[in-house]
């Protein structure tokens, strides 16, 4: 499978991941009620089969049990597998010491001695600092443990600001991470995308399909309810969906054209923004197999506009 580089740094993948936010997850997406480990390694080897080897994580996940999974998932893999992962910066958190102290849980959960991409989750920096934190992430390239460095929900202004402090120590900053879905495009207007593409930073692209949203599973019609908090989006209301109706539509009319499904058309249109790589989630072989389905063909540019335009009003 064809691989892009993260940003400017030396790191390739496939251009789309996995992301694991709901494994080992139970508040939001009710692990261990819905789907169970057994599941969860399914849509694990159903994405290598893919050809999809990237996974996103965090520490927080579950609160752990995301990167404990995956490190039991890769000891049996048979092939190499590529993670990135996350630092969250707690308010108790205020040395450079607790990033370093932090990956190294991470790593041992996971399994590893270096993984390919270490992001901050948010922008906080309460008594570290955003500059001590790119020193100790460069630090730690420098040393091998992680390949490449990212950010997550980072503004224009912040995403620049870390860019300066590790272009200062030599080191690119490969990836924003943002939530960004056909629904939800606030970063192509406050900033983000453009910086992004200025300074060849890749958006990795978190609940690309709105948490499910666009996959055409909820409609007003069938009135299925999501499991966990999930319920509480007003986009899942009987009028949420109604108003939604009009993009399903549209994304089942062009999937038509192609064999594709609802999903693999809204992953496939953040792939067509260019320096986008969607992470959809994957609780089962079923879901990682559809994501898959996304990659290998490109709808027209017509086509992309024609999705922008209906969803402008949901």
């Amino acid at each position: 499978m064809e691989t892009v580089k993260l940003g400017s740094s030396d790191v390739s993948v496939v251009p789309l991941g996995i992301g694991t936010w709901a494994w080992g997850d139970q508040l939001f997406w009710s692990y261990g009620r819905d789907y169970s480990q057994t599941e969860l390694q399914g849509a694990f080897q159903a994405a290598l089969d893919a050809g999809i080897n990237f996974f996103d994580t965090a520490e927080i996940y579950g609160l752990g049990e995301s990167e404990n999974l995956l490190g039991q998932f890769m000891r049996q893999a048979d092939r190499p597998v590529q993670i990135a992962t996350k630092f969250m910066p707690l308010p108790w958190r205020f040395s450079s010491q607790s990033v370093t102290d932090a990956l190294t849980a991470s790593l041992k959960r996971l399994e590893q001695s270096t993984i390919a991409l270490y992001q901050i989750h948010q922008p906080f920096d309460f008594f570290i600092g955003q500059k001590n934190l790119m020193n100790v992430l460069a630090d730690e390239v420098q040393q091998g443990r992680i390949q490449a460095v990212g950010v997550s929900n980072y503004s224009a202004t912040q995403m620049r600001q870390a860019h300066q402090y590790l272009a200062d120590r030599g080191i690119p900053l490969a990836v924003n991470q943002m939530h960004y879905s056909l629904l939800d495009r606030q970063i192509e207007t406050n900033g983000v995308l453009d910086a992004a593409r200025e300074l060849n930073i890749t958006i990795l692209a978190y609940s690309p399909l709105s948490q499910g949203l666009l996959t055409g599973k909820y409609t007003a019609e069938n009135d299925k309810k999501p499991s966990g908090a999930r319920v509480l989006n007003p986009r899942f209301s009987k009028s949420g969906l109604e108003k939604l109706a009009p993009v399903l539509q549209k994304l089942q009319e062009i999937g038509a054209r192609y064999d594709k499904t609802p999903a693999q058309v809204s992953l496939n249109w953040l792939i067509a923004q260019g320096n986008v790589i969607p992470i959809p989630g994957a609780k089962n072989e079923q879901q990682a197999r559809q994501n898959a389905g996304a990659l290998g063909w490109m709808m027209t540019p017509d086509e992309v506009e024609q999705l922008r335009e209906v969803a402008r009003s949901v």
